[in-house]
């Protein structure tokens, strides 16, 4: 079943509506708190209000329900327009080509050629889009705009869409708002009514954009994306019809992968001398794909996100190998590096150096080591042991239990020879192997290994590599670069003020914490030597940006991810209105009182503690304010950082795959291959129609006029159509590339421009400027299209559901839609409990009072008497 609101109504349902789950819910809410009284147990947790417990359920059995489905199928659901309720004005736009070329030649600039081939894959195919431009909106609250105040050209008829976006002008500050949802789902509408709220809170507008989703438009297609909405910002094109907005009127907002957005986009922003925004806002920014931070184990059950991370059924999409010949895991042995882009690519070279990964070894250790420090021992292989796993399975593959470290001889079950492939347990793939030497502790590519490779527990264990991609964002070797995972940036100084919120009880939140700590004290936390190593420009950026970024840090006791998601919660409605106080207060003061006080006076609700853990500069300006909020909304101050355990890890130990987090998504990886083992089948086929198709639509053309610079007239079989006698398509100067201009790129197997998926709209459409003709249409094609909607002629065909949004006739009862109303309802139930408490505590009190006054009159009496 495909997501959609009747699934996700299903899904759901149990939790809610069913009668057995509704009694088996409250009960175990009823018989925890319980528990609680009985043992004067007078802690609160946030899963104490009813209200709370089951919104949280039914976000997190949302996103599962969503694992359990394909890719396309969670897009389309979380793309799906839904319209605003009246009392706001939403303006869509497009952002235009020519602020996406801008956007280009700014990351074209940073990376520089050598890792634009090296470890993009080229400069072309992430600029390749279906779309003429990226599908952005305004939101404002009508009440705050004064139409009256326009100027109105006499001489120019105005839409009313125009009207409103002019009287827009006046509000002073601009919330640039970047939407989450791992990278891959989510979209403008998701956010509509929370980026509607914010609107709302900072009495001003917000331009949110629905940036291009991974896998289809994977690493660096979505920071392309925003970084090209804020220059559409602050340098419109000449025709927009808002005027350019001074950066220091925008300040930028995001939440988990839409903060970490945020987040990339100040630090390219920076290194480029690009204008920086007022200031930014990351909830929950997803800063650390490797999860090599602790939370990512200890809160999987206080948290919404699925305990083995983003899977999804297999589909034409994602994964990259919906079957892996040979393991998704294989034992590194002595090989030349990976090379990016071929991870996961059958046939490619798999092999990974001769270093393992392991852990630091204790002096004891090393003294034990009857090799000589510094020595390196290699592995006498070929190749790597390549090694599915089946963690199910109670008995080991190999004879008597046993595997061969050289990766040769491997016994085979009937199993294995039914499955046509060797396997072993997952609890035997860390194999010791004795008196192997351990390297010296300078050795970076044996201590820090980039991924693929992980970081095994015991030195002296048989290291592994990953054989699959695992995050949809970016191929497994890009994990570890500081744009996809900006933990890793040498120096988060020099950025604009950051107001930083995480939740107690989420996985990201060490992550978070140490993002803080590290953008408040670059020279205390740098990163790793490894990176240093590998990027010159993180090498510069230690020593250029040193200067501490000024950091407000709040953890919300008891909260998940996003907690704004949550907004009848006391912590969401304290983050909302804290985050508006901080987007109007850097935006609406001046610059020199900002250097002396980035932030709001701090106004936390009495009774609660002075915040004290506040860092200051030598000349006593403000560089970090650390608190915590607890469920109610009260600040209070946070713990010293000693006591933090993510801020006592080591920088090697950071941004690298440990064998822990390994084995924590492998197990997941392997329950999804096993229960949707013949959904992968039929998707391989499918793939091996597709690509047909692409090469039949290709002939086509060519043999219909088809021509692209610099190729002669003489290749075409048929009379060649000019740029000025096109019916139905046209050449687009502003499109730089198309999926026919990638001869010499590798972009990742995921990516829509390998795949051409977009083919016809880039052949007979919206052609890049790369082609000297569109083909002709002949009357066949027309009437072949009547029978399906989706490739009529005369018409753009849809786009992927990663970039463009589905229209449906079930505009109010969609899910998105539904999901605003649960809110409200919860919110309104919430304000009833909490009057009917407060009425309860009142009668209570004038009861007492009454008593009170009763004993005091007895005792008056007996005294009297």
């Amino acid at each position: 079943m495909t997501v959609s609101t009747f699934s996700a109504a299903v899904h759901i349902t149990p939790i809610i509506y069913a009668s057995s789950a509704v009694i088996k819910t409250l009960y175990t809410h009823g018989k925890r708190k319980a528990k609680k009284l009985k043992n004067g147990d007078e802690k609160e947790e946030a899963t104490d209000d009813i209200f709370f417990d089951e919104a949280f359920h039914i976000v997190k059995s949302f996103i599962l329900l969503g694992t359990k489905n394909t890719v396309e199928s969670l897009q389309a659901f979380t793309n799906t327009h839904v319209p605003a309720p009246p009392w706001t004005a939403v303006i869509p736009v497009r952002v235009p080509l020519h602020s996406c070329n801008q956007a280009a030649d700014l990351l074209i600039q940073w990376f520089g050629p050598e890792d634009l081939k090296r470890v993009v894959g080229g400069e072309r195919w992430w600029q390749v889009r279906g779309l003429d431009g990226i599908d952005a909106e305004w939101i404002a609250e009508k009440s705050h705009l004064r139409p009256e105040s326009v100027h109105i050209d006499a001489g120019r008829r105005y839409s009313e869409e125009e009207r409103l976006l002019m009287s827009m002008e006046q509000l002073e500050t601009t919330m640039l708002y970047i939407h989450g949802g791992g990278y891959y789902w989510g979209s403008i509408n998701t956010h509509r009514y929370q980026i509607i709220k914010y609107a709302h809170k900072i009495r001003g507008r917000a331009f949110t954009v629905n940036y291009r989703k991974a896998p289809q438009y994977p690493w660096p297609c979505p920071l392309h994306d925003v970084l090209a909405a804020y220059l559409y910002l602050i340098q419109p094109p000449h025709d927009a019809a808002h005027k350019p907005i001074p950066p220091s009127k925008i300040v930028f907002a995001g939440d988990s992968a839409g903060g970490a957005l945020c987040l990339t986009m100040l630090t390219v922003l920076r290194d480029l001398g690009q204008p920086l925004p007022a200031g930014a806002v990351l909830i929950s920014p997803w800063v650390d794909l490797t999860h090599s931070f602790p939370s990512i184990h200890t809160n999987t059950a206080t948290d919404i996100i699925p305990p083995h991370g983003f899977m999804n059924k297999p589909s034409v999409l994602w994964p990259v190998d919906p079957i892996k010949e040979g393991g998704r895991v294989a034992r590194a042995h002595s090989d030349p590096l990976l090379k990016p882009c071929r991870v996961d690519i059958p046939g490619s070279d798999k092999h990974v150096t001769r270093h393992t990964a392991q852990v630091l070894p204790t002096d004891a250790e090393k003294k034990s080591d009857s090799t000589p420090v510094g020595s390196k021992h290699q592995l006498s292989s070929n190749s790597a042991s390549s090694i599915p796993l089946k963690s199910q399975q109670k008995s080991s593959f190999f004879d008597g239990g046993k595997c061969d470290l050289t990766g040769r001889g491997h016994g085979r079950s009937r199993d294995q020879n039914r499955n046509g492939s060797n396997a072993i347990p997952m609890d035997e793939l860390a194999v010791n192997r004795g008196s192997v030497s351990i390297p010296d502790l300078d050795d970076i590519d044996f201590w820090q290994p980039n991924p693929p490779k992980v970081l095994m527990k015991n030195p002296r264990d048989v290291p592994l590599e990953i054989r699959s991609q695992i995050q949809h964002y970016a191929m497994t070797e890009q994990l570890s670069h500081p744009l996809v995972s900006p933990i890793l940036q040498a120096s988060l100084g020099n950025l604009c003020p950051l107001y930083i919120l995480a939740g107690d009880g989420e996985v990201l939140r060490d992550e978070i914490i140490y993002l803080a700590h590290k953008a408040a004290n670059p020279a205390e936390y740098p990163v790793r030597e490894g990176v240093m190593r590998d990027g010159l420009r993180q090498k510069e950026n230690a020593h250029k940006f040193s200067t501490p970024t000024k950091v407000h840090l709040q953890v919300y006791d008891g909260m998940c991810h996003v907690l704004t998601v949550f907004t009848f919660t006391s912590s969401a409605d304290y983050a909302y209105n804290s985050i508006a106080e901080f987007a109007k207060h850097v935006t609406q003061r001046s610059a020199e009182y900002l250097d002396r006080n980035p932030f709001p006076v701090l106004q936390p609700i009495p009774g609660s503690d002075v915040p004290s853990c506040v860092m200051n500069d030598r000349s006593g300006d403000i560089l970090m304010i650390r608190e915590r909020v607890d469920i109610h909304g009260r600040v209070r101050s946070m713990e010293p950082k000693e006591d933090i355990t993510a801020l006592q890890l080591r920088p090697s130990e950071i941004g690298i795959i440990k064998e822990e987090t390994l084995f924590k998504w492998l197990e997941g990886q392997e329950e999804w291959d096993r229960r949707f083992k013949y959904c992968a089948t039929k998707v391989m086929k499918n793939r091996k129609t597709i690509e047909a198709n692409a090469k039949s639509i290709i002939k086509k053309a060519r043999q219909r006029g088809l021509s692209l610079a610099g190729e002669s007239d003489d290749l075409v079989e048929m009379p060649i159509v000019g740029r000025s006698n096109v019916v139905y398509g046209a050449i687009q100067e502003d499109r730089r590339w198309g999926p026919l201009d990638l001869v010499d790129e590798q972009p990742p197997p995921t990516a829509i421009a390998a795949r051409r998926d977009t083919l016809k709209k880039s052949i007979y459409h919206t052609a890049p400027a790369t082609h000297k003709t569109i083909p002709r249409v002949k009357t066949v094609d027309v009437i072949l299209a009547a029978f399906d909607p989706n490739d009529a002629t005369f018409r753009h065909p849809r786009q992927s559901v990663s970039e463009q949004q589905v229209r449906t006739g079930m505009r109010y009862i969609h899910g998105m839609r539904m999901w605003q109303s649960i809110v409200s309802s919860s919110r309104s139930g919430r304000k009833v409990a909490v009057k009917a408490a407060e009425d309860t505590r009142r009668v209570g009190d004038a009861l007492m009072e009454t008593g009170d006054k009763a004993a005091s009159n007895v005792n008056l009496a007996a005294v009297g008497s």
